[in-house]
């Protein structure tokens, strides 16, 4: 299978510069001059300029982990995609609890951040520079002849790309402007049904021009990822817009089901399970790629970042763990998980430490307790108290080491849409009135549990909680629990607690603006037209 390379990173290197303005402290690179460099003379160099509309979700900067940072005023790992959108959605859950003490971070678990916190700022900034990126290429690229078909799916990528990055922007801040094509102009704000109908409608279109189900080049997206982000978004239809939309939920994960993806069944390791190749450094090639539908693609020795993979294969390494076993150099003891989690796998065994289970019929219950307690007494600095989890590893099915040899940066890719959820969906969408076969359900929940060497389930099992609890199960740590724990009444409020919400040991209820977050302050200085989100 081959990778879409990053081959743009040389061609731009030097050419970009921040933007800069005296009342920021955050502040996006300026992405127009993209469009001043003349990517457009053939095919091939407008493939490069796509690499690097993909790039600007995995990458940071413009000459390797640190040095040239697309946004200022943070730290520039920090910054990176799906490191903050682990923080984001995460961090702010019963998933993850983390010892550092940068400013801002105690915040997102404590769930007391403001309008100023640093990496609601950045998240922001990046989603906004996605967007740029998106817009710029659609927009040149069309000088190729949009009557040539590689052209019309090259252009529909990139609007997946910006549509992707719009239904984050409605996740997570709600009320955003909506901007389509480079402009001097300062946009006025959009809403969360203009943004929903507006992704929805671009899906639908592209996906003509879209290439069929896994016949893409690995790492690229295709007519799948726009059907399974269209279940994603009709499956939050009711917290987006206020409407129901479980059978279009149903159908769209339907589709992509029976499309050519398949579950991950190659247990390579030998270790009686495959779920974990799914989170090991050759997860392009071992058999986990099948199952991923749209995935970043990192490469320790041509695609560095301290964000990205190589955050996932060393912050949750402390205490007693090896970080040999890690394929990395050193364990960064962050971040580790709470009993909430713990509590969502059954236990045969169970040991003095309040009762903390230790051993579980799951393989997705992959725990770390040696030297670690159950319970969390404190959070800062402190790496024992929670369990460890074990998730990502920059070693292959065969224990080998990723490509960096010095143990730094690590291979592994990091799906962001794999079919295991299309399977929830379904399942959710079955439930909640959305049409389909409740059997069929329980058939594909008990392939993922099958998987995980889980118990089979029954019929009668099937309810919504359970299915919301198999999803914590699935995709922990994969920056889907605050959008599942707001789609059932759970975030903010007393009716389900965990360990530190809302900064009390034993967790208490927050207020229920802290379903968005905050648009940056620094945005609202720039541009007049916008409103603050409710309650910041």
């Amino acid at each position: 299978m081959k990778r879409i390379k990053y081959l743009v990173l040389t061609l731009i290197a030097g050419s970009m510069l921040t933007a800069c303005h005296q009342d920021l402290d955050q502040t996006p690179i300026d992405p127009d001059l993209f469009t001043e460099i003349d990517v457009y003379a053939n095919i091939d160099e407008a493939k490069s300029a796509l690499a690097k509309v993909y790039a600007s979700m995995a990458l940071t900067g413009q000459q390797g982990p640190a040095g040239q940072a697309d946004i200022a005023g943070i730290d520039e790992g920090f910054s990176q995609f799906t490191r903050m959108l682990y923080n984001l959605n995460e961090l702010t859950t019963d998933h993850a609890v983390v010892g550092w003490g940068d400013p801002g971070l105690p915040d997102l678990h404590e769930m007391d951040w403001g309008a100023g916190n640093d990496f609601t700022e950045a998240m922001y900034y990046r989603l906004a520079q996605v967007v740029s990126f998106s817009n710029s290429f659609i927009s040149n690229a069309g000088q190729l002849g949009t009557e040539d078909a590689e052209v019309r799916s090259f252009i529909a990528e990139a609007r997946f790309i910006r549509a992707y990055a719009y239904y984050n922007l409605m996740d997570l801040y709600a009320n955003v402007p909506l901007v389509t094509e480079i402009t001097a102009n300062l946009p006025e704000q959009s809403n969360r049904q203009e943004i929903f109908a507006f992704i929805e409608a671009e899906l639908k279109e592209i996906e003509g021009d879209l290439k069929p189900a896994l016949s893409n080049e690995y790492g690229r997206v295709d007519q799948a990822a726009a059907q399974a982000l269209l279940s994603r978004m009709y499956l939050n239809a009711e917290v987006f817009i206020g409407e129901s939309k479980y059978a279009e939920a149903l159908q769209y994960a339907e589709t992509v089901i029976n499309s050519a993806y398949s579950l991950n069944t190659t247990d390579g390791n030998g270790n009686g399970t495959a779920y974990d190749e799914l989170f090991l450094a050759d997860n392009d090639r071992n058999g986990a790629q099948n199952e991923f539908i749209f995935a970043l693609n990192f490469d320790g020795i041509n695609a560095q970042t301290y964000g990205g993979s190589t955050f996932m294969c060393h912050a949750p390494v402390g205490g007693t763990m090896d970080p040999a076993f890690f394929g990395v150099n050193g364990g960064w003891a962050g971040y580790r998980t709470t009993k909430g989690l713990v509590e969502k796998f059954e236990s045969s065994v169970t040991a003095s430490d309040a009762g903390a289970p230790v051993a579980w019929s799951d393989a997705r219950a992959n725990f770390y307790i040696d030297g670690q307690n159950y319970e969390i007494q404190t959070i800062a600095n402190t790496f024992e108290d929670g369990y460890a989890l074990v998730k990502y590893r920059n070693v292959d099915v065969n224990g080998n080491q990723g490509s960096d040899a010095s143990g730094n940066f690590a291979d592994c890719d990091i799906p962001l849409i794999r079919l295991a959820e299309m399977y929830l969906n379904y399942a959710e969408a079955a439930v909640k009135g959305g049409g389909g076969s409740v059997a069929t359900a329980v058939t594909y929940i008990n392939e993922l549990r099958a998987r995980a060497g889980a118990d089979a389930i029954a019929q009668g099992d099937l309810t919504a909680q359970f299915i919301l609890d198999e999803r914590s199960r699935e995709l922990q740590w994969e920056g889907f629990r605050r959008t599942d724990l707001i789609r059932y009444g759970q975030f903010v409020s007393g009716s389900y607690l965990w360990p530190f919400k809302g900064g009390v040991q034993n967790g208490k209820a927050v207020e229920d603006f802290r379903k968005i977050f905050p648009l940056p302050n620094n945005v609202l200085q720039i541009n007049p037209n916008l409103t603050q989100n409710p309650g910041y």
